[in-house]
């Protein structure tokens, strides 16, 4: 007996006796009763959304032989990619750290020999940078002095007035390259 289905009735179907002959001998060959292999082949229609009139034009088996090629194709790809770029390439670096290790080892950092100064020579070089500052300042101060002294206030009829500094294009260049080049006079190479 069919198991879930004991307590119901059959009921018959009008089916050409060759068609019946093949369903028997589908059903002996499945091992299933007529009932229970039907009701296979309709939920298999039902679930999967297929017409029984439609024609694959292939079997799963030959399509599960097509898809194994494939795999075995795309696995050959990859072994050949690791084969020919990967391999060689992860070579390539760690010859290459291997070479950059070796001269960081071989290489030492040696430091040039200090010269040591008495405080005397210290205190004279000291004194000489403080000299020099101190020379610099009066320079930007008369510098300054001498352009205020050429700044006039003009009135204006209108509004405010303003200041109007009196000098000539090239008078203001160099005070310009003087005032920029101040800060290079005490550099490390001039110490």
């Amino acid at each position: 007996m069919d198991k879930g289905y004991e307590k119901e009735g059959f009921d018959g179907l009008r089916i050409k006796s060759s068609v019946a002959k093949k369903f028997r001998r589908f059903c002996k060959h499945h091992g299933k009763s007529q009932s229970l292999s039907l009701l296979d082949m309709i939920l298999f229609f039902e679930t999967n959304e297929i017409s029984p009139s439609e024609r694959f034009g292939e079997t799963l088996s030959s399509l599960k032989f097509q898809m194994k090629r494939r795999f075995n194709a795309v696995i050959a790809i990859i072994k050949s990619i690791e084969k020919q770029q990967t391999e060689p390439t992860a070579f390539l670096m760690k010859k290459l750290f291997e070479v950059t290790a070796k001269e960081e080892a071989e290489e030492s950092f040696e430091f040039a020999p200090q010269e040591l100064i008495s405080e005397n020579e210290e205190l004279e070089y000291y004194q000489k940078q403080y000299k020099q500052s101190q020379q610099s300042y009066q320079d930007i101060k008369t510098e300054m002095t001498s352009l205020l002294k050429k700044v006039k206030f003009v009135r204006n009829n209108f509004g405010l007035g303003h200041y109007r500094l009196n000098v000539t294009k090239e008078e203001l260049e160099q005070l310009k390259t003087k005032l920029n080049h101040v800060h290079h006079h005490n550099t490390p190479k001039t110490r």
